[in-house]
C-alpha cells in the first residue's frame, strides 16, 4: 500500500514539474503543496487550514500537481470559455475544490507588489493578465466571476525563464481580495488560470 502510495506521489511530482504556476502571492493549490505537502497526513490540516484539507480531500492531486491547472486551445477567449464560478480552478475537474468561498490563507501585500512565476519547463510568456477581485467582494462567502474582477495590468512578452517576477501597481483595496493571474504560455496556446489569495493591509 505504502509502495502504491509513493508511485503515485512520484507521477504526480513528475507531471507537475513540466508546468509552473505564481508562488507570490502563493496560488491557492500551491500554498496547500507548499505548507501540507511533507505533512498530508496530519489531521490538524482540516482545524488549521480547512480549504486546504477540503481541497486535499475532494482530490489529493490538487495539491501535488499545483503546476499543471492549464487549458490548451482558448484562443485568449477566456471569458466565453470559462464559466463564472470555476476560475480558480481554470474549468478543471480536478481543481474544482479551488473554486469553493471560504477561509483560505492569504498573502499580506501593500498596494504595490509582485507577482512571481515560478515555471520549471521555462515556456515564458506571450503576456500576463492580472486582476483584482472588487470591493465589497468576499471570497469567504462568494465564488469568483468575471464581473467580479476589476481589470488591473497586461504586460507584454518575456523570455523562457524559470522564475519571471513583475510588479503590479493597485491602490484602493483593502482586506481579503484574490488576485487573479492569467498567464499565456509562449511555447503553445496554453493558458494558466490561478487565483492567489491576499490580504491588503
Amino acid at each position: 500500500m505504502l509502495f502504491a502510495v509513493m508511485v503515485g506521489a512520484l507521477s504526480w511530482t513528475g507531471t507537475a514539474q513540466a508546468h509552473g504556476s505564481v508562488v507570490g502571492p502563493a496560488s491557492r493549490a500551491y500554498h496547500c503543496w507548499e505548507e501540507w505537502g511533507d505533512d498530508h497526513m496530519n489531521p490538524a490540516m482540516e482545524q488549521q487550514d480547512p480549504m486546504c484539507w477540503q481541497a486535499y480531500q475532494a482530490n489529493p492531486n490538487t495539491m501535488w500537481n499545483w503546476m499543471s491547472m492549464l487549458q490548451d486551445g482558448l484562443g485568449g477567449q477566456f471569458e466565453a470559455r470559462i464559466p463564472d464560478g470555476k476560475l480558480c480552478s481554470n474549468n478543471l475537474a480536478n481543481f474544482e475544490s479551488l473554486n469553493r468561498p471560504g477561509p483560505w490563507k492569504t498573502t499580506t501585500v501593500g498596494d504595490n507588489f509582485s507577482i512571481h512565476l515560478h515555471d520549471q519547463a521555462s515556456h515564458g510568456a506571450d503576456y500576463f493578465k492580472v486582476y483584482v477581485s472588487k470591493q465589497g467582494f468576499d471570497p469567504k462567502t462568494q465564488s469568483l466571476g468575471w464581473d467580479d474582477l476589476d481589470f488591473i495590468t497586461q504586460t507584454g512578452r518575456f523570455a523562457p525563464a524559470q522564475d519571471i517576477t513583475f510588479p503590479v501597481r493597485t491602490s484602493g483595496y483593502s482586506g481579503h481580495h484574490i488576485v487573479f493571474t492569467i498567464w499565456q504560455a509562449s511555447h503553445l496556446d496554453q493558458a494558466y488560470l490561478i487565483c492567489s489569495d491576499v490580504n491588503f493591509g
